[in-house]
């Protein structure tokens, strides 16, 4: 394991130093690390690294979260209340429409099963997304109209809408039926995991400031520590109410970041973002390392020009649905192209769930895989170098 460890952390370093050396986002070297000494090419890895991948996946997206919470201003959202609500769902909704529509007739699968397609495709990659946005807010780039504000909150509920589609069109394609329940589960998940997460953010706020006044000293460092103990205990609240109430557990996460930056004195939540973006850097090859390990390159092999023209097409879809979430904004047309970038990029979700149809026995299980394997490839790499060599162009600084 200590032998997988440091090639993901030497190899994925050096091979991201080189791609930003050369004008790249680090993630592709990233990526291409997991891709070349995962289980499908050199298989270099440990498989007991492999067993606990998602769950250190898990891990470094939680330490971006808290970032991302700690730097996010509430009043900032308020600005972009309508737009973000709607960046949670239309773009998602209008590329899975792509699939139902399309799919059938450029990938010859049922209806039925584009839905389910769509819905593994359908999600915006928060790995990718979040770190860009926190970046932009500090460095207040289009901050004034709330646009990396809007994009951060969109792309953390995001997930959790198609997600919850998954599960039901998955059911339906092994003969279950869909019914109101199911879709419910979207709000109540939001709204319970913002309850949650609040709940926790101001009870840590609580414990801190009653330390201090009794003069009990917390360095940052154990903050840290206390923080992140609290947001793994909120992901496996998750997982022990699965079945019987739908909670978001990465929303809570967001959530409780979010209050305690609003109750915290300044310094104390500027000092504690600035922790999480050190261990962020760590967090960041891990996660992007297994992500490529996760993906199959073989499938891309077989997948074909077919699955190609559909995961653009789709995305011409998406790109409407993120147009349409901004119309009646003050938004420039250029700001609204960076915003159409920013929800282009697919990874973390794709890696997670695009092998559970197969795994499930369902004849699109192989096609479905395969592109989502396409997508993941084509689309972090491009999402990524789009918002980094964009954003000083499109967007307003101040």
């Amino acid at each position: 394991m200590l032998t997988s460890l440091s090639l993901i952390f030497l190899v994925g370093l050096a091979m991201g130093a080189i791609c930003q050396k050369i004008k790249l986002p680090r993630i592709i070297g990233m990526l291409v690390t997991g891709i070349v000494s995962g289980p499908y090419v050199l298989d270099f890895l440990d498989p007991s690294i492999l067993s606990i991948s998602a769950d250190l996946r898990k891990m470094a997206l939680i330490i971006i979260l808290l970032k991302a919470g700690l730097s996010l201003d509430l009043k900032d959202l308020k600005k972009v209340g309508r737009p973000a609500v709607l960046m949670a769902f239309l773009p998602a909704s209008f590329e899975l429409a792509g699939y139902v529509l399309l799919a059938p007739v450029i990938l010859g699968i049922t209806r039925t099963e584009a839905a389910v397609m769509g819905a593994v495709l359908a999600a915006v990659s928060p790995a990718v997304v979040v770190p860009r946005m926190v970046q932009l807010m500090e460095q207040k780039y289009g901050t004034g109209k709330g646009i990396p504000q809007m994009i951060l909150a969109g792309a953390s509920c995001d997930d959790i809408y198609v997600i919850v589609l998954f599960t039901t069109f998955l059911g339906m394609a092994q003969g279950g039926t869909a019914n109101i329940g199911d879709f419910m589960n979207i709000p109540v998940s939001i709204l319970l995991g913002i309850l949650l997460g609040s709940m926790f953010g101001y009870g840590i706020y609580l414990f801190f400031e009653n330390a201090y006044a009794n003069k009990h000293c917390v360095r940052n460092s154990m903050k840290v520590i206390i923080v992140l103990g609290y947001s793994f205990l909120l992901i496996a609240i998750e997982g022990w109410l699965e079945g019987k109430v739908a909670v978001s557990g990465l929303l809570a996460v967001v959530s409780m970041a979010c209050v305690l930056k609003r109750k915290s004195d300044a310094f104390v939540s500027r000092r504690l973002s600035e922790k999480f973006g050190k261990l962020w850097l760590s967090a960041e090859v891990m996660l992007f390392v297994l992500v490529g390990a996760a993906v199959d390159i073989r499938y891309t092999m077989d997948a074909g020009a077919a699955a190609l023209i559909m995961i653009l097409v789709a995305l011409v879809f998406r790109a409407c649905g993120v147009l349409l979430s901004v119309a009646k904004t003050n938004l420039t047309w250029k700001e609204r192209m960076f915003c159409v970038i920013a929800y282009l990029p697919k990874a973390t979700v794709q890696a997670a769930i695009g092998s559970v149809p197969l795994a499930a026995g369902l004849p699109c299980g192989k096609i479905v895989l395969s592109v989502a394997v396409m997508a993941i490839v084509i689309t972090a790499p491009i999402g990524a170098f789009g918002m980094d060599h964009t954003y000083q162009k499109l967007l307003t600084k101040g």
